[in-house]
């Protein structure tokens, strides 16, 4: 006689390998967001630079990161290794914040980006298909959302370190510039030695993973979540804008950078629960729920530059941020095969990287000319336009319901 407890399924646990690259994301996350939360000061009020160069040079650097994430995911999946890639970029990231420190122009300012960037780029898919492999497929969002999460907590430990330091040291930017340095060697030396890839299928041969052959396996579902995907960055250009605005309403100097505490704080908390709740939930419902939020924030931030409303949209902002990101995530590994998903995650992050350049552009052009507001009521226009795409999709997508 089988006793009924031994029968009964036990619920799956977080594998240790998600809990490190959590960490891995954390450091240097402290480490680029201590920098990245001030460099729209330091370029505007030290280099003189226009909201406009600001707009290209954060347009160009994001979107540098996600298209080169294409290159790196599909080349993972030729490896049928994601570690080493990981490693790498991470590297190459923290080998470039000692440039934001001695940058006495905005073309320095642009190479380091671009360069710490790139090095965001080699990492992102190979790490986000490493996190697909490592998870349980029923803890896939989770697990998602575990890793955004504590990376999440990076973003808002970074600016408010950040804070700490300019009040210490008298508004110095540079000197924080170096102090980012430590953190994000650190994440470098976790990976290397806290993270075990997983062993992969066996495979006879190496194979094109760009292949006609290979790209006929990456479905209609999979194309739709990529322009959803899309769509969804044009409504979302760089949080640059959010310091911007946040300065326009008079604030400190060296508070501003608590602006993205605050929009972090709310994502780091938020990720996680909603990661689960993608776990049992229709995709497309909870993703078009995200797309109201970000309509709100944008015309939360759009009405006034006072401290107290511009926190209220940051708050939405990062609410947003929390309820969407993982679950895209976990879209495109449940809509890609298995030995596809570096493959996958580099031609969604193309769409979205070239989406993420327009966006940062236009919003930077909008912005000079016509004033922040409109920069805000355009993004809640691309939203609207993100919420139709959604609502002409028949058949919801639903958690685990492509691809297991």
């Amino acid at each position: 006689m089988i006793d009924s407890k031994d029968s009964a399924p036990l619920p799956a646990k977080m594998p240790r390998g998600i809990w490190m690259l959590g960490f891995v994301s954390l450091l240097m996350d402290v480490s680029s967001e201590m920098i990245h939360s001030l460099l729209p000061l330091f370029m505007v009020g030290s280099l003189g630079a226009s909201a406009l160069v600001v707009g290209v040079i954060e347009g160009l650097a994001e979107s540098t990161a996600l298209i080169v994430k294409i290159f790196s995911g599909a080349f993972s999946d030729y490896l049928g290794k994601r570690k080493g890639l990981a490693v790498f970029g991470y590297a190459l990231g923290a080998l470039t914040k000692p440039v934001f420190a001695m940058a006495s122009s905005t073309g320095l300012v642009l190479a380091a980006r671009l360069t710490d960037r790139i090095g965001k780029g080699v990492r992102g898919a190979p790490r986000d298909a490493l996190v697909a492999d490592i998870a349980p497929p029923e803890l896939r969002g989770a697990a998602f959302g575990l890793r955004q999460s504590l990376d999440t907590v990076g973003a808002f430990a970074g600016p408010l370190l950040a804070v700490g330091l300019m009040l210490l040291w008298a508004d110095d930017f540079r000197a924080v510039f170096w102090v980012a340095v430590i953190p994000g060697l650190l994440a470098v030396a976790l990976l290397v030695f806290g993270v075990h890839e997983p062993d992969g299928p066996a495979h006879e041969a190496r194979r094109n993973p760009i292949s006609r052959a290979n790209l006929a396996r990456l479905k209609p579902a999979y194309w739709w979540v990529v322009a959803v995907g899309g769509l969804f960055t044009l409504a979302r250009f760089s949080e640059a804008f959010l310091v911007l605005r946040a300065q326009q309403g008079g604030m400190a100097l060296a508070l501003i950078p608590l602006v993205m505490v605050a929009m972090n704080v709310v994502y780091a908390l938020s990720a996680y629960p909603f990661g689960k709740l993608s776990d049992r939930v229709s995709h497309t419902g909870l993703l078009a729920i995200g797309l109201l939020v970000l309509i709100a924030a944008d015309l939360v931030l759009a009405s006034s530059s006072h401290w107290s409303v511009v926190l209220a949209g940051v708050v939405l902002w990062g609410i947003h941020l929390g309820m969407t990101q993982g679950l895209l995530a976990t879209m495109v590994t449940d809509t890609a095969p298995a030995d596809l998903r570096g493959t996958a995650f580099g031609f969604f992050n193309l769409i979205s990287g070239l989406a993420m350049l327009l966006a940062s552009v236009c919003a930077g052009l909008v912005w000079d000319i016509y004033g922040a507001s409109f920069t805000f009521y355009a993004g809640a226009a691309f939203c609207l336009l993100t919420l139709t795409l959604l609502a002409g999709r028949k058949k919801p997508l639903q958690a685990g319901s492509i691809n297991e």
